[in-house]
């Protein structure tokens, strides 16, 4: 038997449900269009970085300094400021070499958080340039690495973090990680105000879905914040036990120079793949899924890391181990 005031009640419900679900489509569409939106940048940054105009991004040629000029240029379009101890984005110094010294150009940003405690977020722009009239694009190698810090910049703009983050685009790693051995030699801060430097340096091309997180040898109690909720990637450890030779990644890219001055660390790479160093590392051999979530996974940790304000505390018993 129906009973109709009850089957009213009921008629109304539906009927406002009905209503909501196309709210909720568009919403949910919005939430994918803004990772799409996101994700195509990242991709563009890329492409361009790693295009012939370029020139392979060489320290001391048309092709850095053009580089220099795009990255300014995206480093404004997200907002975030030179650092008010530089005045300017670019930090000078001098590339060394056998019988000559370069003019060299790191990009320095920053966002202040709700404390001056520091996490230098790095990535190199500069690559090896033209070799027997070739470009060697190094789109893994760095690009990807650098379009990677430009959309954590941007995210970070849009969530102010706890601890202060400074944007750090190394020049001359190729040629023995001048560009960050520089900076930790000249900081913009106090160098005990570093509390952690994440480096990133070729994440975009794995064909086994593996991203290294490189850095708990020597500090293993960034082990719990090294997590994911991405099932596409395997987040693994290692490459940090100086008993694997050149197979310990430690002092192979920027964090080396953090590492020098016992500032902990986490490094993000993959493997060497067939196009390291090569003319074929370009944007088109790349692996655009993996490298996109490699990226997202990334910026998780650097949240669950950031998400503690007294990063101190992460290593406090390391230091006490130390001293004993």
């Amino acid at each position: 038997m129906l009973d109709i005031p009850n089957f009213k009640l009921q008629l109304k419900i539906m009927n406002r449900l009905l209503l909501l679900i196309p709210l909720a489509l568009q919403l949910g569409c919005g939430s994918v269009k803004e990772v799409k939106t996101a994700n195509s940048q990242l991709l563009k940054d890329v492409e361009i970085l790693s295009s012939d105009e370029y020139e392979g991004r060489k320290s001391g040629t048309k092709g850095s300094e053009l580089s220099r000029t795009y990255l300014v240029k995206r480093l404004k379009e997200i907002g975030v400021e030179a650092h008010p101890f530089l005045g300017k984005y670019e930090q000078n110094f001098d590339i060394k070499g056998r019988n000559s010294i370069t003019k060299g150009v790191n990009l320095v940003s920053y966002i202040q958080g709700k404390t001056d405690d520091v996490i230098v977020v790095s990535a190199h722009y500069d690559h090896i340039g033209v070799i027997n009239n070739e470009v060697y694009n190094g789109a893994d190698d760095n690009a990807s690495g650098v379009a990677a810090l430009l959309s954590f910049a941007k995210y970070f703009k849009e969530h102010q973090p706890n601890n202060t983050i400074i944007f750090a685009l190394f020049d001359a790693e190729e040629v023995g990680l001048q560009g960050a051995k520089a900076f930790v030699a000249n900081p913009p801060v106090a160098l005990e105000k570093i509390k952690l430097n994440i480096n990133m340096d070729m994440i975009s091309h794995n064909d086994k879905g593996e991203l290294y997180a490189v850095g708990t040898f020597k500090y293993p109690q960034l082990k719990k914040y090294l997590i994911t909720t991405n099932p596409n990637i395997k987040l693994m450890l290692g490459h940090d036990d100086p008993k694997l030779g050149h197979d310990d990644w430690t002092n192979q890219s920027d964090q080396g120079a953090f590492n020098a001055k016992n500032i902990p660390f986490i490094y993000f790479g993959v493997e060497d793949h067939k196009d390291y160093h090569k003319a074929t590392d370009e944007f088109k051999n790349i692996n655009q899924a993996f490298y996109t979530d490699a990226v997202s996974v990334i910026q998780e940790v650097i949240v669950n890391i950031d998400k503690q304000r007294d990063i101190q505390s992460i290593f406090r018993e390391t230091l006490q181990m130390k001293k004993q």
